[in-house]
């Protein structure tokens, strides 16, 4: 009895920090921004700001480079996932093959690219990106005898260069979550399947791809959140959007807007907007792929 009236104490007592820390970091913030967006802050009103109602979000949404970023953000999402996911699938189902030597030195190995520091791997990239002196452009010249390309002086190739970039940093994630995925596929399914004939390929299209759904479902989402949001990329190799601004997201011309620009109300009602579409694309892919549906 004793012990039953102190659990509610223990438990409030391991609940109580955690749940302060995120009113505090996640929903004051968040609610605070839904405030902003209605409100007309900007570098004039600062400190003395008031509500206006949607007049922001009908600003959001007059401004032809909304649709812009918006067509360039969801290129630059399904291609990273694409190939996140593709390399990554590859990778992991070579990786668990029994014929593989050292896998833990290879693992270890095509982890790097996601363990490091992202900053240290976007300014590495953007050096290696340098039209005179980077690395990609010393191939292209001194052993494919190609022309150098200006990676990061035209927009097409800068968005292509920070898109490289990316898709480097990414892919070990899927790798290492379809590896776990592979652990739990059991092998008699693979060996009714040579019995029966089946060829590799159909063996992975048959059993490999339906039973890492589980696990890869919830990893795109995530990927593709993280992907659409992933600021710090596309700020480091471009250097803040260049050449011109060029090669923006929505989420590094929030950034822009709020804090080079001081649009904080405008910016706020962006955000807001990119929080919906995010929400409407994650909810329509796991009904599409039917991530909480039994695989078996």
């Amino acid at each position: 009895m004793y012990r039953a009236s102190r659990f509610p104490i223990f438990l409030s007592f391991l609940i109580g920090p955690m749940l302060v820390i995120v009113l505090a970091v996640v929903a004051y913030p968040f609610f605070y921004n839904i405030v902003l967006s209605f409100s007309n802050a900007n570098l004039y009103t600062i400190r003395d700001w008031r509500i206006v109602g949607i007049r922001q979000y009908v600003a959001v949404f007059s401004e032809p480079i909304l649709w812009e970023l918006l067509i360039k953000t969801l290129v630059w999402t399904v291609v990273n996932v694409f190939f996140h996911v593709t390399i990554g699938v590859a990778l992991a189902v070579a990786l668990h093959q029994k014929f593989i030597r050292g896998k833990p030195w290879w693992r270890m190995i095509l982890i790097l690219p996601w363990a490091l520091p992202q900053y240290i791997t976007a300014l590495t990239w953007r050096g290696m990106f340098n039209y005179d002196y980077g690395a990609i452009n010393v191939i292209l010249r001194e052993y494919l005898r190609l022309p150098p390309v200006q990676w990061l002086g035209s927009p097409l190739e800068a968005f292509v260069a920070v898109i490289i970039t990316n898709i480097w940093m990414g892919f070990p994630f899927m790798m290492v979550v379809a590896l776990g995925g592979l652990q739990s596929i059991p092998n008699d399914l693979y060996e009714a399947a040579e019995i029966d004939g089946a060829s590799a390929w159909q063996q992975f299209c048959n059993i490999t791809l339906p039973l890492l759904r589980p696990v890869l479902a919830p990893a795109i989402t995530l990927g593709t959140v993280w992907t659409f949001n992933n600021i710090n990329v596309v700020w480091l190799v471009s250097n803040m959007g260049e050449p011109a601004e060029s090669t923006h997201i929505l989420v590094s011309y929030v950034y822009k807007a709020a804090f080079s620009m001081y649009r904080l109300g405008w910016a706020a009602a962006l955000s807001m907007v990119i929080f919906m579409i995010l929400v409407l694309i994650t909810q329509s892919y796991m009904r599409h792929v039917k991530a909480s549906e039994p695989v078996y």
